[in-house]
C-alpha cells in the first residue's frame, strides 16, 4: 500500500497548532473523496510525526500506512465503493 502512496502529493499540512479538531475534520472530509491521504508535518510543528499519525488515525478511524520523516500516510477503505483491494488475512 505504501507504494500506492509514494506518488501522492500531501493534501493537508499540520502546522504549529498541531492536531486540532478542525484538522481531524478536514482529514475525515478528505476520506470522502479518497482512501489514501498524505499529510505533511511542517517544521514549525513541534509534535512528533509518529505520535500525530497514531492520534489522527484514532480520531478518523483510519490506519497509519507509514510515517517517513515528516510525511504521514493514512488509509480508510470506502465501505460503499472500495477502490483499493486489501488481501485477505
Amino acid at each position: 500500500m505504501s507504494s500506492l502512496a509514494h506518488g501522492l502529493t500531501p493534501v493537508l499540512q499540520i502546522g504549529k497548532s498541531g492536531l486540532t479538531p478542525e484538522l481531524s475534520e478536514a482529514v475525515n472530509e478528505t476520506f470522502n473523496c479518497r482512501e489514501l491521504v498524505k499529510l505533511s508535518v511542517l517544521n514549525n510543528c513541534l509534535d512528533d510525526p509518529r505520535e500525530l499519525a497514531e492520534a489522527l488515525g484514532g480520531r478518523t478511524r483510519s490506519e497509519v500506512v507509514r510515517v517517513v520523516g515528516r510525511k504521514i500516510v493514512l488509509f480508510r477503505q470506502d465501505k460503499d465503493k472500495p477502490i483499493i483491494k486489501l488481501p485477505r488475512q
